[in-house]
């Protein structure tokens, strides 16, 4: 199984679930979030990042997780620097 379940936002209800995977074969965070609101993703398009075009190619996306997620955040920071160091 390539995905590695890390765990889910704890004060989630029925219909919203952010989520923290690992993609242990591409060494990769997968997150589940909330979307932006139409005003935080013109701000996050408008963000001028040297070396870095300004805007969010088709293929990304700015998703928005709770802070009470940074602990499943590091653990996942974790799983994917041990699949590191396995391949």
């Amino acid at each position: 199984m390539r995905l590695l379940f890390i765990g889910i936002d704890p004060n989630t209800g029925d219909h919203e679930s952010p989520t923290v995977w690992v993609d242990q074969e591409k060494q990769e965070l997968v997150l589940q979030g909330w979307k932006p609101t139409p005003e935080l993703q013109a701000e996050c398009a408008a963000f001028e990042v040297p070396g870095h075009a300004q805007g969010i190619p088709e293929h990304e996306a700015v998703i928005r997780i709770p802070a009470r997620m940074a602990p499943m955040i590091r653990e996942a920071c974790d799983a994917v620097e041990r699949a590191a160091d396995v391949h």
